[in-house]
């Protein structure tokens, strides 16, 4: 069997769509299976679309996932450079070869000339039809030609397209896929500033490095014929890669596909990490800055277009790749169901050590100045870990572990806020000082057996004597958030509580 080798090929023109993210995760995903290689190279031939800084994003967003590269960039291996712009030269032969065995010609066309050609033709393509009638080697003498490249005209290099020719290819997704040539045009193939486009550079960089698959996004399927024919000319066919083509990332509605202003209107991220635009500085947040852990984003990405073919949901990156093959990926678009990201990200922090999403509340106390002991950050964590969605839900759901309700909820007050309440929040708040030490159960305890003497239910008044505590009318299990927080506090608030809504009582 050919070695696996397969590439994530990113081009740094801003930050890292998380669809990307998904792209590289499957390549990672075939390359682990079968014990292959992960390659990063970058794709920079468009340097007039070149952002500063999108390179170091990209290694940066893929550090954070857990996808590792093993040759490119930031890396190295046997066949650097790894970016397209330091391999400009390399380029040039392949062209010249394309056009010296009649595979591809110069074109001197103007912008004028090409902006009248498509105002004449409307979306017209420079192909067979139209390239007889523009400026280019089969228009003009080869002494016309030699001239006007020894003088130093601007031109690019098109590959020649065949007409009327069947392409075909055996793509691992979508099966067999067949265009008729006359729907490819004459792509540029190098540029008048002597860098190649994406299409040449693509195909001989996979050539040279051995790339065995080539998984990228469905939006390139229609480019794929015209990489076929250069495999052809270039006498790489039995080399080609194999073809994956991805089903579109589309709108949590399943109607069109997800774009970053789609995400901004929805209230979710679209990159993995923070970005800020160094043009226009605006500040795109991340899905980690918003709380989701690396590894409920890989196992939500995973399954956003392929899937096991078992009910199993929750796949650590080792599962992931023990059941990941290219044939479980679908052809239809997926949708980008964020809830189910949160979801993902529940089930994640569940699993986690308490010791470990210790860490995350003291990094919130920290920005608040805010002492805690350990024990107390183990309790709180404990007692709120199955009630959150994000790490820094423990600081934002969990402030009145540390910081007194000083106001409350008018409308529950109206219903629930009655002679009943303060009777047995009044004869409680006097006894539970007595207890020591206060814990989950005698806390549970000394309430039924107040609402007993009083002749009240308890479940009348618990909400009260939430509120009373938290500020909130839902949370934690209010016995163990009261043994947190101990007698002194728990006495306080109730009595802060009384003193507060004792107006309220008609």
């Amino acid at each position: 069997m050919r070695e696996v080798r397969v590439r994530f090929a990113p081009s740094p023109t801003g930050a890292l769509h998380i669809g990307g993210v998904r792209t590289a995760l499957y390549n990672y995903l075939l390359a682990r299976k079968h014990n292959g290689t992960m390659i990063l190279r970058i794709e920079d031939t468009d340097q007039g679309r070149y952002v500063p800084g999108a390179e170091d994003y990209i290694l940066r967003s893929l550090s954070w996932a857990g996808i590792k590269i093993d040759e490119g960039v930031g890396v190295g291996g046997p066949h650097a450079p790894y970016r397209q712009s330091e391999r400009k030269p390399l380029y040039r032969q392949y062209a010249q070869k394309l056009v010296d065995e009649g595979n591809a010609y110069y074109a001197f066309d103007t912008e004028s000339e090409l902006e009248s050609m498509r105002k004449a033709t409307p979306n017209a393509q420079y192909d067979g039809t139209i390239r007889v009638k523009m400026n280019n080697s089969f228009t003009l003498s080869a002494e016309e030609v030699a001239q006007k490249l020894s003088s130093g005209d601007k031109y690019v290099i098109r590959l020649k397209v065949p007409g009327n020719e069947e392409v075909r290819i055996q793509d691992l997704i979508r099966g067999e896929v067949i265009v008729n040539s006359s729907q490819v045009d004459d792509k540029v193939l190098m540029k008048s500033d002597g860098m190649p486009t994406y299409h040449l550079a693509n195909v001989v960089d996979d050539y040279l490095m051995k790339i065995s698959h080539v998984i990228r996004g469905e939006e390139w399927l229609p480019s794929a014929p015209l990489h076929v024919l250069l495999y052809k000319y270039l006498g790489w066919e039995k080399d080609m890669p194999q073809f994956a083509h991805l089903p579109l990332l589309l709108k949590p509605d399943g109607n069109g596909k997800l774009s970053k202003r789609d995400a901004d209107k929805m209230g979710f991220p679209i990159f993995p990490l923070n970005w800020t635009d160094p043009a226009s500085g605006e500040l795109a947040k991340g899905f980690r800055e918003n709380g989701y852990l690396p590894e409920a984003m890989i196992n939500f990405l995973a399954f956003l277009g392929w899937n096991p073919g078992t009910e199993q949901e929750i796949f650590s990156m080792d599962q992931l790749i023990d059941a990941f093959t290219l044939e479980r990926i679908g052809k239809a678009g997926a949708r980008f169901d964020i809830q189910k990201a949160q979801w993902f990200n529940q089930q994640y922090i569940r699993t986690k050590a308490d010791e470990e999403l210790t860490v995350y509340l003291f990094d919130s106390l920290q920005k608040e100045n805010i002492e805690c002991t350990l024990e107390k950050a183990h309790k709180i964590i404990t007692v709120m870990k199955e009630r959150v969605t994000f790490p820094q839900d423990f600081w934002e759901q969990g402030k009145f572990f540390f910081i007194a309700p000083t106001a409350f909820d008018e409308q529950i007050v109206a219903k629930k806020w009655n002679d009943d309440a303060v009777r047995v929040l009044s004869a409680y708040k006097n006894e539970i000082k007595l207890i020591n030490p206060l814990t989950a159960t005698a806390a549970k305890d000394l309430l039924e057996k107040v609402t007993a003497s009083l002749g009240i239910k308890t479940g009348q008044i618990l909400q009260m004597l939430r509120m009373s505590i938290t500020g909130g009318a839902s949370g934690p299990d209010l016995m163990m958030t009261m043994e947190i927080l101990g007698n002194p506090e728990v006495e306080k608030r109730i009595g802060y509580a009384l003193e507060t809504l004792k107006v309220k009582i008609a």
